[in-house]
């Protein structure tokens, strides 16, 4: 198995599990969002530069811009974390707000995306569309949320060992615990992975860390246990992060691997199915 890194090291390697939605037919809904607007509507331009002036003086304005490009309060403070190192706006407002405006304008389209709503005549079909925009997300959330699941699937495919996934395995006294893929199978486990990708922030990260101090609390000797964890989330839920980090680094679980260190999974896992006669 690989060397573990340090925390700071696979912090690095946390990527982004969603696609971008397109927010066209979004439509705000509180009053200071509709304040925010009509000021938007009375710029003379829409530009970067006629936006940092903007935020620089409505520095509380910036989750308007987050609407329009599709980001949500949640989302848009891990995207925030996750390129500027803090979910601030405020201060990100009055101290980079051409950085700030740069980067939603680069990543999210922002200039086109506001230039396109402010111009657009709105009729009951959009409406609709808009209101059904949080079950549209919540769908994503949900493929973002398998990303990581059928990506470790699919290299066990790959290598052609039999393997089980989203169930649980037997360890030590016949105790179980909760796994994403075995190898080969719950009874006769070798070889057992979690994965756990969110790009959003919840109860549901810490129930990841409980599931994978589990794993390793129930694990044989000879069982390799090992994660594969990514999105951006984790980046606004560092302390959950750490929890499975150290199981690392005191060897409690034999490997941890984001989406970008899949070929390093792919040969670690290659390398134990040899060692228990897999391949």
């Amino acid at each position: 198995m690989s060397t573990p890194t340090t925390f700071d090291e696979y912090l690095s390697t946390l990527g982004r599990l969603t696609g971008h939605v397109d927010p066209t037919a979004s439509t705000p809904e509180a009053e200071a969002i509709k304040e925010a607007t009509h000021e938007l509507e009375n710029l003379n331009s829409i530009d970067v530069a006629s936006l940092t002036t903007w935020i620089e003086g409505n520095p509380q304005g910036v989750p308007v811009l987050g609407l329009v490009v599709g980001l949500g309060r949640e989302k848009l403070k891990n995207a925030l974390k996750d390129r500027f190192n803090t979910s601030g706006w405020v201060t990100l407002a009055r101290v980079q707000p051409r950085d700030l405006i740069i980067w939603l304008d680069t990543d999210y389209d922002l200039v086109r995306l506001l230039t396109v709503q402010q111009q657009r005549a709105y009729e009951l079909g959009d409406v609709l569309v808009a209101r059904a925009g949080t079950r549209v997300t919540a769908t994503q959330a949900g493929k973002s949320g398998r990303r990581v699941e059928d990506d470790i699937e699919a290299i066990a495919a790959d290598l052609r060992i039999s393997y089980k996934a989203r169930t649980r395995f037997v360890g030590r006294n016949g105790r179980t615990a909760p796994c994403d893929l075995v190898i080969p199978d719950g009874e006769g486990a070798e070889i057992v992975v979690a994965a756990k990708g969110f790009d959003s922030t919840g109860s549901k990260l810490t129930d990841a860390v409980r599931e994978i101090e589990e794993m390793a609390e129930v694990r044989l000797p000879r069982q390799f246990v090992i994660a594969v964890i990514d999105g951006i989330g984790w980046k606004s839920r560092q302390s959950d992060l750490r929890k499975i980090h150290a199981l690392w680094t005191s060897q409690q679980i034999d490997g941890m691997y984001t989406l970008t260190t899949l070929d390093q999974f792919r040969d670690d896992v290659e390398h134990a199915a040899r060692l228990r006669g897999f391949l």
